[in-house]
């Protein structure tokens, strides 16, 4: 994978460039920012690099036999740390049980969410995390002499799902790790990252795509044909992955705008049959799509909030959205915003520390009840 796969980021592109050729390779790294910006394609393209012994100034070569391995995600010095989960035949999970789909994941398309990782290995009713049984293996290998390459590179995607025990064991790598090796690690949240192992690396911060260069990966895609380029830019927002899908929306987004609106319109109409009901089909669709739900609703909340100061700029819903929120935003205003965003950050965080779903949903809409009027 090449630079020029990574939409936009040039600032941090020349970064990473300037450093490798001014000798200045970081043992570790931190890209963190919010989804979609594209840390994992530039962590990729920046480790092929590193690799490339024909580089130009600015671009690995793309050819040689180091390129097109990294292309295929299988030279040996490159490493990848990704969240897996327990299955009754995989008791003590490591990322390598899963590298196929991983390969077949992120060269089909390096831009993608942990929901996606998921579906592709058909676990998503299960929270992955980074286990204390990964960081024997990083260590393993991190401790082998390198194959071919002049550095080894492990890159850690989403950091954060580390669990404590896995981050322990790593601190003394990645403060020291063996000569040229490099770390890359990946989070959306980096603050949820062990502070010690943080205070380790030299952090990336990576900002929304520009819209130009949105404009530019939207309009080369053949599904963009005929479509409203600069609407999708808008409603992106920064975020390639929601470009994405609104250039092909998924049965997923849809499911959560149905159930959003099932659920205000229940409480509202204090419908407690249809209440309950609600409660108990959200209870059975797994742990991360229901973080995944409860995080959209946040997006919705804060939507129709904005919405109510006519700044169609700052606006971020599709028209389907839209025309339901147009209805629906008067209800969500200053006396209940603040309320609702504390009760959905609530029922996330309990559903995080698998709490009963049941119950948590159940009291969520309870409390919308008595929030919606308001």
């Amino acid at each position: 994978m090449q630079f020029n796969r990574v939409i936009g980021q040039e600032t941090i592109k020349k970064r990473l460039i300037d450093g490798v050729s001014e000798s200045r390779i970081s043992h570790a790294l931190l890209f963190a920012g919010s989804e979609g910006t594209g840390k994992l394609a530039m962590a990729i393209a920046y480790a092929q690099f590193v690799a490339c012994p024909n580089r130009t100034e600015n671009e690995s070569c793309g050819t040689c036999p180091s390129c097109k391995k990294f292309n295929k995600l299988a030279h040996p010095d490159l490493h990848f740390v990704f969240p897996v989960v327990k299955t009754p035949k995989i008791k003590e999970p490591v990322s390598d049980n899963y590298i196929l789909q991983w390969r077949e994941l992120v060269t089909n398309n390096p831009y993608f969410n942990l929901n996606m990782w998921y579906k592709s290995i058909d676990v998503e009713n299960a929270q992955g995390n980074i286990y204390v049984h990964e960081s024997h293996e990083i260590i393993r290998k991190l401790n082998l002499k390198t194959f071919e390459a002049e550095y080894k590179v492990m890159i850690i995607w989403m950091a954060e799902r580390m669990n404590m025990q896995c981050a322990n064991k790593l601190l003394k790598m990645i403060e020291e790790p063996p000569p040229k090796t490099l770390f890359i690690l990946i989070s959306e949240n980096d603050e949820q990252i062990l502070p010690t192992i943080r205070s380790r690396t030299q952090l990336i911060k990576f900002n929304k795509i520009d819209n130009h260069s949105m404009a530019e990966a939207i309009a080369a895609m053949p599904q963009a044909a005929g479509m409203n380029v600069e609407g999708i830019v808008h409603l992106a927002n920064g975020n390639f992955i929601t470009a994405m899908d609104l250039l092909q929306p998924d049965e997923e987004k849809a499911l959560y705008f149905e159930q959003f609106t099932v659920l205000m319109r229940s409480t509202y109409k204090r419908e407690w049959a249809a209440i309950f009901e609600w409660a108990e089909n959200l209870a059975g669709i797994g742990r991360e799509r229901q973080k995944s739900f409860l995080t959209y609703c946040m997006r919705m909340m804060r939507e129709n909030f904005v919405m109510n100061f006519h700044r169609d700029d700052l606006v971020f819903l599709n028209e389907t959205e839209k025309k339901f929120s147009s209805n629906f935003s008067p209800f969500i205003n200053e006396r209940n915003i603040i309320s609702f965003s504390e009760e959905l950050e609530k029922a996330y965080r309990d559903i995080a520390q698998n709490g009963n779903p049941r119950v948590i949903f159940l009291d969520f809409s309870l409390k919308v009840v008595k929030l919606i009027r308001a």
